[in-house]
């Protein structure tokens, strides 16, 4: 079994609340060393987004920032500076994901970087990327899902436009960042030559609306919210059952084929309005007044053995503490243990990448505010009489 494959290379993580971190928690999982800049006095926004906590640990700040190292600086101080052009000039990446234009204020812009360490890949991630008229706007996950199109494409039609249940926009930048940054290793690989990545919540978000963007770029159709119908696809939705919801996708004509097998329906089969799935599409609410009264007949339970048995896509709606509970999470290892330092051993979620030739997954807990501040000044050369007037100075 070989390293984790990014072992070695160093990050220097600029990032706070959710869209850095997550990209630097997943560079942290492949092996990468990640410093943790946190603000002196104050830390990551995300450590007072509470409660829930544990013991004393926002259980926001602990679920995008394991194996990462802590140190706070004064980023306004001269000495808080220098200590930060040092990190930059062993580090191979650097991350950062504040409004455009508070890293130029800080001195730490790209141009200045590159001169440090003209090998470093800086990947800047914002609302509305550094380009752009609304560039320095403040912006978070809730405003760019609704003006990307998102909440107006959520929830149901006779209902408001609803976001996503998780912060899709910065996940979205999240990956985009991830995705970026590991394609410029391979082209410093290939070149020698470091390089700028510039990722926007907005673009990110809409990158991932795939037919949906096609169907408006294409087509005269304003893509709609449909609550819990596919727009292309019928039956591929949520039905109500004797007790509860079950959700089927009969994705293709074999499918379909089968789950009117299931239901005992081959009749529909048949019927020139529902033989072909745009025919179920054209004719959806048809569709449903055959289908809707059939399956409330039934539990959920019933219902799931009866599609699997005629190998009909089909599941239940589980909460997410069930979810979390599920036979695969822990025959996938996904599920894992850590042992914080306050709070002791404690579970999270892991990285879901398996590659056949990388060692297991090795996990450390999110840190403590500050908890690497010494270890990392002392790797730089300083000495305990330094670091102790840092700290006196409020530096560190």
């Amino acid at each position: 079994m070989s390293k984790l494959p990014l072992s070695g290379i160093k990050v220097l993580d600029f990032t706070r609340i959710l869209s850095g971190p997550y990209c630097t928690m997943k560079l942290g999982d492949m092996g990468a060393d990640i410093i943790k800049i946190e603000m002196q006095g104050s830390g990551d926004d995300t450590r007072y987004w509470a409660p829930p906590y544990v013991g004393n640990e926002s259980v926001y700040f602990l679920s995008v920032n394991r194996n990462k190292k802590s140190i706070t600086l004064d980023l306004k101080s001269d000495e808080g500076k220098e200590i930060v052009k040092k990190l930059i000039k062993r580090s191979d990446i650097l991350v950062e994901n504040f409004r455009a234009g508070v890293m130029q204020k800080l001195g730490f812009e790209y141009k200045n970087v590159k001169k440090i360490n003209p090998k470093i890949i800086y990947c800047s991630i914002s609302g509305y990327g550094q380009n752009s008229r609304k560039s320095n706007e403040p912006s978070f996950d809730l405003i760019v899902q609704g003006e990307s199109g998102f909440m107006d494409l959520t929830g149901f039609p006779e209902g408001s436009p609803t976001k996503a249940g998780i912060s899709l926009a910065d996940l979205a930048a999240g990956h985009a960042a991830f995705e970026g940054i590991l394609l410029a290793l391979i082209h410093r690989q290939k070149t020698k030559r470091g390089q700028y990545i510039d990722i926007s919540l907005l673009d990110s978000i809409i990158s991932m609306f795939t037919f949906q963007s096609q169907i408006a770029l294409s087509t005269e159709t304003v893509p709609r919210r449909k609550g819990n119908l596919h727009p292309t696809i019928t039956p591929y939705e949520t039905y109500q059952t004797s007790d509860g919801y079950i959700n089927i996708a009969a994705g293709n004509e074999g499918l379909w084929k089968n789950f009117c097998k299931a239901i005992n329906r081959e009749d529909l089969l048949s019927n020139e309005k529902f033989k072909v799935n745009p025919e179920r599409v054209r004719n959806r609410a048809d569709l449903e007044k055959e289908l809707v009264p059939i399956l409330k007949q039934k539990t959920t339970n019933e219902w799931i053995k009866i599609f699997q048995q005629f190998d009909v896509p089909v599941g239940r709606i589980n909460s997410v503490k069930e979810a979390l509970n599920l036979p695969e999470m822990i025959e996938r290892n996904m599920i894992i243990e850590v042992n914080h330092p306050t709070i002791g051993k404690m579970k999270t979620v892991g990285n879901p990448i398996n590659m056949s030739e990388i060692k297991k997954h090795s996990y450390k807990p999110a840190p403590t505010i500050g908890q690497h501040t010494e270890q990392i000044l002392r790797s730089l050369g300083y000495t305990k009489k330094q670091i102790d007037h840092f700290k006196e100075k409020n530096i560190v």
